[in-house]
């Protein structure tokens, strides 16, 4: 029992041991990669910091040589690829297979062109080499823009969602500080993760890269066989485990040296193999169409890096296997590299901890992104990456997943829409392609491509077909295999291949098609063909159709097209992701930063713009103000437009929306006659307790409003005063006795202009049309209006004795006014309620934008609730609060006004403030959601004649009042509540703050004229003072 124990306890200690290495090793890579990222930042901001001196890709063909220039340009045009460093991108000759060798010689004749001054062209200069020219027949969705721009599933720090190309760009950038010259060449379609400060860059020849991996990934790929002095003894490519471990690669860890593709090379030995394509130091074209030509076909890994292995002979060269077919003139060229190169070793970098990741065959690719995703969380791999989805349990790399579609478990969508009540089946792969309710099997890949002219393809497959299959041998095609498809559907050998190159890869099998739509369709044939669901009809359709092979497509694709329509998906996903986030009450400054350090591109601004217009109230507003809040940080100007331009398309739209409501309201002026020769109205002013900013649109309109007020008389008066008289002329005059203007108007159009915020009659024209005296729009003839009426008009207004930016809703109260005033004047009798709809309408056809709690403090007195429920429509419910006589005298003698001697000047403060919570600032949100319960609460405390309460409950409003508006107060203000402190137990500001009149609440037994004494002890004759007032209780 004892010695089963200690085994048990032997195995949990070597797991545990196993698990910590692994977290460590992980640990390692993670900070590796954060090294790496500073590295590359610095190699972009930084002049000294040493650079790659070149960077060269290589490419099948010439579009797709043009698809990753265009890339590599995209990248120097937003810094984000170091300037000083040469980009080249080298296509294959005339589109021919030269091989990885032939690649790498066009590498060696592209660096001498340019060096060309110099007697070693590879002397003292770092070069990058990434060979990324492959079919990529195992992956076929990456044939045309190439594996090096596939994608890997994560974001970069700055936001970037990241590819193969970005990662080694990234991962390379400490390398060239490691070596002083040479050569990396790295392979396109593998990932590697390791710390640059581990190359010992000490040798003459060639260095491979190798990390350890099991024996069991190891027979998969090439090893590497160590001589016991940390040079390369010779290659074993994707050989047995056991023949592995019989020649001695695999260490006790059962572990083994594995080649990962990426080998430096020395000037020395570059200039060696230079010599075979020039003379004299010169490129010679023969020499060099030797070794460039389809014909030999030269391989990098195989032909130029088994000469360098120390057990190497020229007889086992010439059996080594070709990338192309062995023939004479693979033969000679090999003679010739032996001869040149032989003389040369290959030393052994074998880097611990690292990571090989290989993106190999679809199925791989699919595994790799979904259920093994977890394995590199550590890298900050995700399954979503950059795409618009709401749901998790696959894959998403730059997708446009729709609401209603069904996307089954460990499925793959990149660079594709699911719209609709499209459904999706397991594990099955969508790239570039759009869905619309559709329903897809699962375990397939399709994958569209745009043709010239206009036209497209879609390629179906399964995700485990192998496209070097061969026919007549077993091809497993779509769940079945080409076989038995061709078998159930009458397709013969000749409608799919032109020759004896019988593989799944050169099988004509997909419709060439005028629209995606129609490919879809020929797809879903394809589909239901292999499955023996097809009608004849269908397979009749298929057999007269224009077809393509994976490779015939791939060639023949409109690389520049797919990538434009890849980078379109990937704004409007950005955009897309951008209003989910708006929409779910994300703070606008949270939401822009999906945007990364590119910020919003002109492409994404037109969609965004698009999409506000098409939004409903709510989201629209959002968008606007957004965007107007990024231009304005950014300094930004889009289609010659600034960003007061879209926050005016923000405000103006709640104007609109909210004015084309009230205009709906506005009274019938049938039957309107002048009943009395003059009219005066005197209306109070208000001051306000709670909930302040509710009642302001859109908030009330979303979310309604509560507001606690009081009607005030000042200095003994009723300070809002107009007066309305019937003219025998038949016009209309407008004075404004307090600024001293007066006008006489002959024309309804004059009237209707009453826009403009600067016109001193702005509210007197409002108010004839809010009355329904004059219509909104329409022409009408104004002395025709004034001779039914039975006169002319004559309307002023004045604010006796309160200074400007007072805080005491003067303006709206002067609309009530203005509109009861008339009405009385015509004789109609209407209520309050009725009379607040008007000046609402009135407040809009002004574009104001300011609330309803103003004109109802003015128009009925005392102490009222005033609340609304959401809706564009505001429908007011006025409660007037009760008190005891004792509590009224409480409140009266401990109520006080102070004016603070300036008033606000800030011309924005209404969009400021509005602003803060149309872009869902927390602080904003929090405020006026605790506004209206501090408003109910007052109520509470006034009832119960508690105004210690009532009084805290004012300090509370006074900190949520300066939480949503910093301008609430300023230095002016806190000194005056800092001189007076000892004396009040409560504060508040009225109206908007910044200036104007401060409320407090005197301790017990504390007068006003002590209050008096202590203001004008200190701030003398300055203004600043207690004001007479009388709460309208």
């Amino acid at each position: 029992m004892e010695s089963t124990l200690n085994i048990v306890s032997s195995i949990t200690g070597i797991g545990e041991y196993e698990m910590k290495y692994e977290k460590m090793n992980n640990l390692f890579l993670r900070q590796s990669y954060l090294d790496s990222w500073e590295d590359y930042e610095r190699s972009l901001k930084k002049k000294n910091f040493i650079k790659w001196d070149y960077i060269v890709l290589t490419a099948s063909n010439e579009a797709q040589a043009t698809a990753y220039q265009n890339q590599i340009n995209s990248r120097l045009e937003k810094g984000l690829l170091p300037e000083e460093t040469k980009y080249a991108v080298l296509p294959d000759p005339e589109g021919k297979r030269v091989g990885s060798g032939g690649a790498t010689f066009q590498v060696m004749r592209y660096i001498a062109e340019q060096e060309s001054e110099r007697e070693n062209p590879f002397k003292n200069r770092r070069i990058l080499v990434i060979h990324s020219g492959g079919d990529s027949k195992r992956v076929p969705q990456y044939s045309a823009i190439g594996k090096l721009f596939s994608p890997v599933p994560r974001e970069l720090p700055d936001g970037r969602s990241s590819t193969l190309f970005d990662e080694f760009i990234v991962g390379m950038s400490g390398v060239p500080s490691r070596i002083q010259e040479g050569m990396l060449v790295l392979s396109g379609d593998v990932l590697l993760l390791f710390n640059p400060l581990q190359i010992d860059a000490q040798f003459e020849g060639a260095a491979a890269i190798s990390i350890k991996e099991p024996v069991s990934t190891g027979k998969n790929h090439g090893v590497f066989l160590n001589d016991g002095h940390d040079y390369v003894k010779c290659f074993l490519h994707k050989q047995t485990e056991e023949h592995l471990r019989e020649m001695g690669a695999v260490n006790q860890a059962g572990n083994v040296d594995l080649d990962t593709g990426a080998v430096l090379f020395s000037s020395s030995l570059l200039k060696a193999l230079f010599g075979l394509i020039s003379t004299d130091g010169k490129v010679d074209k023969e020499k060099f169409h030797q070794f460039c030509n389809e014909e030999s076909r030269i391989s990098f890994y195989g032909d130029f890096l088994y000469p360098l292995a120390n057990d190497s002979t020229l007889e086992d060269f010439y059996k080594e296997a070709a990338e192309g077919e062995l023939n004479d003139a693979l033969r000679e060229c090999r003679t010739q590299i032996w001869n040149a190169i032989h003389k040369f070793s290959m030393k052994l970098l074998c880097l611990s901890p690292a990571e090989f990741i290989h993106f190999g065959t679809t199925r791989e690719l699919r595994n790799l992104v979904t259920k093994d995703v977890l394995d590199y969380e550590f890298l900050d791999w995700k399954m979503q990456v950059n795409s618009a989805v709401l749901e998790d349990g696959f894959a998403a790399h730059n997708a446009y997943v729709g609401r209603k579609a069904k996307i089954g478990k460990e499925a793959y969508i990149e660079n594709a829409y699911v719209l609709g009540n499209s459904e999706i089946g397991e594990g099955t792969v969508l790239s570039h392609v759009r869905i619309m309710d559709r329903k897809i099997p699962e375990q397939i890949v399709l994958h569209g491509l745009e043709l010239p002219e206009g036209k497209k393809v879609i390629r179906i497959y399964g995700v485990a077909d192998n496209p070097k299959g061969k026919y007549p041998q077993e091809v497993h095609f779509l769940g079945t295999t080409l076989n038995q498809f061709m078998e159930i559907n009458g397709v013969s050998k000749e409608d799919l291949w032109d020759d004896a190159k019988t593989y799944l890869w050169f099988a004509k099998l997909y419709p060439v098609c005028a629209d995606r739509e129609e490919a879809l369709d020929m797809a879903d044939i394809i589909y239901k063909m292999a499955q023996g669901m097809a009608s004849r009809e269908e397979v009749e359709k298929w057999c007269a159709s224009e077809r393509m092979s994976l490779y015939s497509s791939f060639n023949a694709a409109d690389i520049e097209a797919s990538s434009e329509l890849e980078r379109f998906l990937e704004n409007r996903v950005l955009a897309k992701r951008f209003i989910w986030n708006l929409e779910q009450g994300m703070y606008y400054e949270d939401a822009l930063k999906i945007f990364g350090k590119r910020g919003i591109s002109q492409e994404i601004f037109q969609l965004l713009m698009k999409d506000a217009a098409n939004s409903e109230f709510s989201l629209k507003i959002r968008i606007y103000h957004a965007i107007s809040r990024y231009m304005k940080s950014t300094r930004t100007i889009y289609d010659e437009l600034y960003y007061d331009a879209i926050e005016s398309d923000c405000f103006g739209t709640i104007q609109n929306v909210i004015y084309a409501e009230a205009e709906k309201n506005l009274p019938d002026s049938a039957g309107y006659k002048i009943a009395k020769d003059q009219v005066e109205i005197a209306l109070p002013v208000r001051v306000n307790w709670g909930g302040g900013w509710t009642d302001t649109p859109p908030h009330c309109n979303e979310k309604g409003g509560v507001v606690l007020n009081a009607a005030m008389k000042l200095r003994g008066i009723y300070p809002v005063q107009i007066t309305v008289k019937k003219l025998a002329e038949l016009h209309v005059e407008f004075e404004s006795k307090d600024i001293g203007v007066y006008t006489t108007v002959n024309s309804a159009t004059e009237i209707q202009d009453c826009h403009n915020p600067y016109d001193s009659f702005a509210l007197h024209k409002a108010a004839l049309i809010a009355c329904g005296i004059i219509p909104v729009k329409e022409e009408a003839d104004l002395k025709a209006i004034l001779k039914r009426l039975g006169g002319g008009i004559y309307l002023s207004t004045q604010v006796y004795g309160v200074p400007k930016g007072s805080g005491l809703g003067t303006s709206s109260i002067l609309s009530g006014a203005c509109v009861k005033g008339i009405f009385e004047f015509l004789g109609l009798d209407r209520t309050d309620a009725e009379i607040y709809d008007v000046v609402l309408g009135m407040e809009q056809i002004m574009s104001t934008g300011g609330g309803w709690q103003d004109q109802v403090g003015g128009l009925t007195e005392g102490i009222k609730l005033i609340s609304t429920k959401p809706g564009i429509a505001q429908n007011l419910v006025v409660e007037k609060i009760e008190m005891s006589e004792e509590g009224k005298k409480e409140l009266k003698e401990r109520f006080a006004l102070i004016y603070t001697g300036q008033r606000r000047l800030a011309r924005n403060l209404l969009r400021d403030v509005v602003g803060g919570y149309i872009g869902s600032r927390p602080e904003s949100l929090k405020a006026l959601k605790e506004m209206k319960a501090v408003a109910v609460l007052m109520r509470f405390a006034l009832e119960q004649g508690d105004i210690d309460e009532f009084a805290e409950l004012l300090n509370q409003h006074w900190e949520l009042s300066c939480m949503l508006d910093a301008g609430t107060t300023n230095t002016c203000i806190d000194q005056i509540l800092l001189v007076c402190e000892d004396l009040v137990d409560g504060k508040f500001i009225s109206g908007a703050g910044g200036g104007g009149f401060i409320q407090v609440i005197l301790k017990k037994g504390v007068t006003k004229e002590q209050l008096h004494e202590r203001l004008h002890g200190v701030f003398q004759d300055s203004g600043v003072d207690v004001w007479d007032c009388e709460l309208l209780l």
